[in-house]
């Protein structure tokens, strides 16, 4: 069973639910990006993210590192930049439990190097296990910004999710209605290596 909620930042026709976040610890590692919305992932392949904590920030801050390779190259291609947790209208905040610090279900990205002129906010939409597997997955939703439209991408810890898993999230997408489900239409699968497995 797939729930996702509808970003803050959007309209939609149905009502959202409302999700707990995740900890940070569950959230921190590299994920590959295996579907998205972002027509740059269609030039390109192996797209991960990796989110580190930022030692000594308060609200956590989390260090973001996408990589990927173009299609046709070999070369490794790479996006840097902070991650800073803003609160989510109309949520409470979610005190952290036994199982640790608990992530935000909203960030404002910007970027670093020639890029700390861009910036952008993300939030998480759901999150879970795939059924057997027990592979991890997130669905995100970042706004637009000056060089991207808004958009979803949808991570996997490990390798690619089972098609049905990626059809349930693309129908839980489509359930929120609005722009929401109009972006439910877009998600494509990026290309992975089919040796990679991480």
């Amino acid at each position: 069973m797939v729930t996702l909620r509808a970003p803050s930042s959007l309209p939609t026709t149905e009502e959202s639910p409302s999700i707990p976040p995740p900890t940070l610890q569950w959230l921190y590692g590299t994920w590959s990006v295996t579907h998205s919305t972002l027509p740059m992932w269609k030039k390109n392949r192996n797209v991960r993210i990796t989110y580190t904590p930022i030692p000594n920030t308060s609200p956590q801050q989390i260090d973001d590192l996408v990589s990927y390779q173009p299609l046709k190259s070999t070369s490794l291609k790479k996006v840097h930049g902070v991650d800073k947790p803003f609160a989510v209208p109309n949520t409470k905040p979610v005190e952290g439990g036994a199982d640790g610090e608990l992530a935000s279900l909203a960030y404002q990205w910007r970027g670093k190097g020639w890029l700390v002129i861009a910036s952008s906010k993300w939030e998480i939409l759901g999150y879970g296990e795939e059924e057997d597997t027990g592979k991890a997955w997130v669905v995100t939703y970042f706004a637009k910004t000056l060089f991207t439209p808004a958009g979803v991408d949808i991570y996997c810890r490990k390798g690619k999710l089972k098609p049905e898993t990626v059809e349930s999230i693309k129908a839980a997408l489509a359930g929120l209605g609005g722009e929401v489900a109009k972006l439910a239409s877009e998600v494509f699968g990026i290309t992975m290596d089919e040796d990679r497995t991480d």
